[in-house]
C-alpha cells in the first residue's frame, strides 16, 4: 500500500489541471496483452490532455505519466491506488526514476505546476527517493517565490507552497543525512522564517557533508561546489550576532526576563538597532521586570520602526492602564481600533475583487 498523507495542503491548487484530461477505458484486448487486466478492468485511466492533437493512439508512456499526474495532483483520486499498482506493473523499478525525470524536464520549460504533480507522483511511488524530494523541495520554492514577487500574489498559496518546500527539505536531510544540497537550501528556508540559529546548525551541516569525501561526487563540479562553500561560510559568519540576539528572544520567551534583556540590550546601538523585533522584545522584558518606562520607550521605538504594529500598541495601551494614564492608553486604543477597521476593508476589498 503506497503512503498518502493525511494532510494535503496544496492539492487544491493542483488538482484542477486533472479537469483538462480525458479518461477513458481501456479495451480489454490491450489490458490483457499488458498483463493489467485485473488491475484496470472498468478503470478509467488518462489518456491525454484536451487540447492536444490526440489521435487516439493508446501510448503507454504517456498513459504511465498521465496517471503520475493524477496521483500528485490528487493523492485521493478514486483510481489512485489502481494507478499506483499499474505504473509499478507497467515500469517496475524505473517507475519512479521516470517520473522525477519528465518532472525534471517540466521544471526546465518553467511549468513547474506539472513538474509539482509529476514528482508527487513519483513520491506516491517511492517516498523515500532522494532525487524527487530534493526536485519537488525545489519545485515548491520556484512556485511560492513566483507567487510572492511583487506581493501582488496568493498570500495564502505562497504561505501553503513555502511550507510544503521547507518541511519537505526537513525530510529530505532527515532520510538522506549525507546529502549536501538539501541542507543548502533548507538553511535558506530556515533564515526566511527567522530562525537563525536553525540556519546556522544546518548550514554547517552543509559544509560537513560537502567536504572532500563526504560530498557525492556526481552532485556537481568542483568550481560550483568551491563557490557554494564560500557563501556559506560567509552566510555562517554574518549569522555570529543574529544567532545573539534570537537566543536573547529565546530567553525572555522563556521566562529569563533580565538574562534575555542583558543580552538584547549589547545591540540596541549598531546594525541591528533598527530591527523592530529587538525593541519588541526588550520590552516584554523591561515590562514583566516592572520598568514600565523602559518598556514604554521599547514599545514606542518599535512603533517607529514598525508604525502599524499591534502587538506593540497592545502592550502600550496595558502599561498606561497599568500606571494609570488613561489618556495615552484610549490614544494607542483608538490606534487599534483604526488598524483593525482597515485591515478589515483591505480583505473585504479584496473578496470584492476576487
Amino acid at each position: 500500500m503506497s503512503e498518502v498523507r493525511n494532510e494535503d495542503r496544496i492539492s487544491k491548487y493542483l488538482s484542477p489541471r486533472i479537469q483538462s484530461m480525458m479518461f477513458a477505458e481501456l479495451s480489454p484486448d490491450y489490458l490483457s496483452r499488458t498483463g493489467a487486466l485485473e488491475i484496470l478492468s472498468g478503470v478509467a485511466v488518462p489518456v491525454g490532455i484536451e487540447g492536444n492533437d490526440a489521435r487516439g493512439e493508446t501510448d503507454l508512456k504517456n498513459i504511465v505519466l498521465n496517471m503520475g499526474r493524477v496521483i500528485g495532483a490528487d493523492p485521493y483520486f478514486v483510481f489512485a491506488e489502481k494507478y499506483v499498482e499499474f505504473i509499478k506493473h507497467a515500469t517496475g523499478e524505473n517507475a519512479a526514476p521516470m517520473l522525477v525525470s519528465e518532472g525534471a524536464h517540466a521544471a526546465d520549460m518553467g511549468d513547474f505546476e506539472d513538474a509539482c504533480m509529476l514528482l508527487r507522483g513519483a513520491l506516491r511511488i517511492d517516498p523515500k527517493s532522494k532525487e524527487a524530494l530534493y526536485l519537488y523541495a525545489r519545485v515548491c520554492k520556484e512556485i511560492y517565490e513566483a507567487e510572492a514577487q511583487d506581493g501582488l500574489g496568493d498570500e495564502e498559496k505562497t504561505g501553503l507552497f513555502k511550507a510544503e518546500s521547507s518541511e519537505t527539505f526537513e525530510l529530505l536531510t532527515m532520510i538522506h543525512p549525507d546529502f549536501a544540497m538539501g541542507y543548502y537550501f533548507l538553511g535558506y528556508a530556515y533564515l526566511n522564517m527567522g530562525l537563525y540559529l536553525k540556519a546556522k546548525l544546518t548550514w554547517q551541516d552543509f559544509l560537513k557533508h560537502s567536504a572532500g569525501s563526504e560530498m557525492e561526487t556526481h552532485e556537481m563540479d568542483d568550481q560550483l561546489l568551491a563557490s557554494l562553500r564560500e557563501e556559506i561560510s560567509e552566510r555562517v559568519e554574518e549569522l555570529e550576532e543574529p544567532v545573539e540576539i534570537e537566543l536573547g528572544c529565546n530567553k525572555i520567551m522563556g521566562g529569563d526576563f533580565a538574562g534575555g534583556r542583558d543580552t538584547l540590550a549589547r545591540f540596541k546601538e549598531g546594525r541591528y538597532s533598527e530591527w523592530w523585533p529587538l525593541w519588541y522584545y526588550l520590552g516584554i522584558a523591561e515590562s514583566s521586570l516592572a520598568n514600565a518606562d523602559a518598556a514604554i520607550e521599547a514599545f514606542k521605538r518599535v512603533l517607529r520602526l514598525s508604525p502599524s504594529n499591534i502587538d506593540a500598541m497592545d502592550e502600550l495601551v496595558h502599561l498606561y492602564e497599568a500606571t494609570g494614564d488613561t489618556v495615552n492608553a484610549e490614544k494607542y486604543r483608538k490606534k487599534i481600533g483604526i488598524i483593525n477597521r482597515n485591515l478589515e476593508e483591505e480583505k473585504n476589498d479584496s473578496r470584492t475583487i476576487n
